[in-house]
């Protein structure tokens, strides 16, 4: 999504081609004909062209959003189309790229398989344009004519081990994916809750991949069911896309009771509890009623948020480390960088509709979880934190506020405090090296790691990150892969 933005901010000539009116084509709607942005090489460049004048900022941000308009007209009128009309209606725009090439809104849905986020006009139409398009049997996958007669071997089928055997199987070499849990789709699958990502997106992208020749097998752990030697003995590369799956812990006193797990797992066990009962039973059992604490401010712990309140929290609090961010940008803090300031996510909107207030408790971490007779947890003692500088150092850290502990009632607790890297049995099982960080070390600039045709990609090669940098490690890493393989790569 990221990269479709960026595109159009840096100028990509977007340029409206209006066809002949036919029947099934509804016309667009009034506006710009054509739309000409000198195109640029780089985010440097970007940047410094947009900083010259806002004006022009706003003047694109207009155009954009009137084509957005155009696609909300047209998609309010998509019963009334045929297939091969709504073709007609894809390919109604042409962008060209800073390359030069010119390419179609069709092939843009095909080159992105994602979803497009929204302009400023709302409710972006692109979803919906998507779903049609993959319903219809718009979007397909390169079938290989000639295979190269390579075998790779993907292990873990997330973001980023997606993104990587789609385009090695494309390249024409025969590619197997092997994914641990039950189902495919790695982190995608169930560390994103079902309402912040509809698992039909994900099934409808397998099937197509598994129609083009890529074989997905499951319940398979590499490095403890399926034994590596076989597998570098079987392959001709071996790519590691595993994730960061090794959380990081709360080690406080009282750890070790009943009713605490990482968030992950807490996300993992609900969706696997829904698909397995096929959306027709919920799994309330595990929150309802329970006051709920949420240790971690990111993405992770928003999502445990708003999973505890659907499945019937009688409260929710979320704890943060960190000072509240500032609700406007800070003069230090001008665009275009990124904006740090307070951001409300869809699970605090959630808990300020239920409970009446934000849930989030900032400067505060946990002292001791107290548990009941029967071991269980009972409740939880937090303490304020303040901002101090380490002497040593010359940083600023977070120190506990002497007789500022105050406890919490608490029988659920989901720690969400990110991870630390990749988990030691796989790396020990394929012998490759780790940094201090414990991601699979690689030299500057390559996906190699320390042991002879075994490549490492997305968070298990740069550590946690967002899903469109796990998608760009994979899409980089096959064109290297396929070079080594091939001795060249177009």
């Amino acid at each position: 999504g990221e990269r479709v933005v960026l595109h159009a901010v840096s100028g990509i000539s977007v340029v409206p081609v209006v066809p002949e009116q036919k029947s099934g084509v509804p016309e667009p709607v009034e506006g710009p004909k054509k739309i000409i942005v000198p195109p640029l090489a780089s985010l440097e460049q970007i940047e410094k062209a947009l900083s010259k004048n806002d004006a022009k900022i706003h003047e694109l941000t207009d155009k954009i959003n009137h084509i957005t308009a155009q696609m909300q007209a047209l998609i309010k009128q998509r019963t009334a189309l045929t297939d091969e009309s709504l073709r007609k209606v894809f390919d109604l725009y042409e962008f060209t790229r800073f390359d030069g090439k010119k390419i179609s809104l069709n092939e843009i849905i095909k080159e992105h398989k994602g979803r497009l986020p929204p302009t400023g006009t709302g409710d972006c139409c692109a979803p919906k344009l998507l779903s049609y398009a993959f319903e219809h049997g718009l979007v397909s996958e390169i079938k290989p004519s000639v295979r190269s007669g390579k075998n790779v071997a993907v292990i873990g089928s997330g973001p980023s081990g997606l993104a990587v055997a789609q385009l090695l199987n494309s390249r024409g070499h025969s590619v197997t994916v092997y994914e641990r849990s039950d189902r495919v789709g790695g982190l995608l699958r169930y560390g994103i809750p079902n309402m912040k990502l509809d698992k039909l997106v994900i099934d409808r992208r397998i099937r197509l991949m598994e129609d083009a020749g890529i074989t997905f097998v499951t319940n398979a752990d590499v490095g403890k069911t399926v034994k590596v030697k076989e597998l570098i003995e079987k392959y001709d590369a071996v790519v590691l896309a595993c994730g960061a799956s090794n959380p990081r812990d709360i080690n406080v006193p009282g750890r070790d009771a009943g009713g605490i797990h990482f968030a992950v797992e807490f996300l993992t066990g609900v969706t696997k509890n829904l698909l397995d009962n096929n959306l027709k039973k919920y799994p309330y059992e595990i929150v309802k009623d329970k006051d709920v604490i949420v240790i971690g401010g990111g993405d992770t712990g928003n999502d445990c948020v708003g999973t505890s309140i659907r499945l019937g929290a009688k409260s929710v609090t979320q704890i943060e480390m960190m000072p509240k961010a500032p609700d406007m940008r800070l003069s230090s803090n001008p665009w275009p960088e990124w904006p740090r300031v307070n951001k409300t996510d869809y699970g605090q909107e959630e808990a300020i509709y239920k409970f009446g207030h934000d849930p989030r408790i900032y400067q505060t971490t946990v002292k001791e979880f107290v548990k009941d007779s029967k071991g269980n947890l009972k409740s939880v003692i937090v303490v304020s934190l303040e901002p101090k500088k380490d002497e040593k150092t010359g940083r600023m850290i977070m120190t506990p506020v002497e007789g500022s502990e105050k406890e919490l009632s608490a029988q659920l607790v989901l720690i969400a405090a990110g991870f630390l890297g990749s988990e030691k049995y796989v790396t020990d099982a394929f012998g490759v090296e780790v940094n201090a960080r414990t991601n699979v070390d690689t030299a500057k600039g390559s996906f190699k790691t320390s042991v002879p045709n075994v490549y490492a990609v997305g968070d298990m090669h740069r550590g946690q990150s967002l899903v469109v940098w796990a998608i760009a490690e994979g899409r980089s890493a096959a064109k290297e892969i396929d070079k080594d393989l091939m001795g060249y790569t177009n």
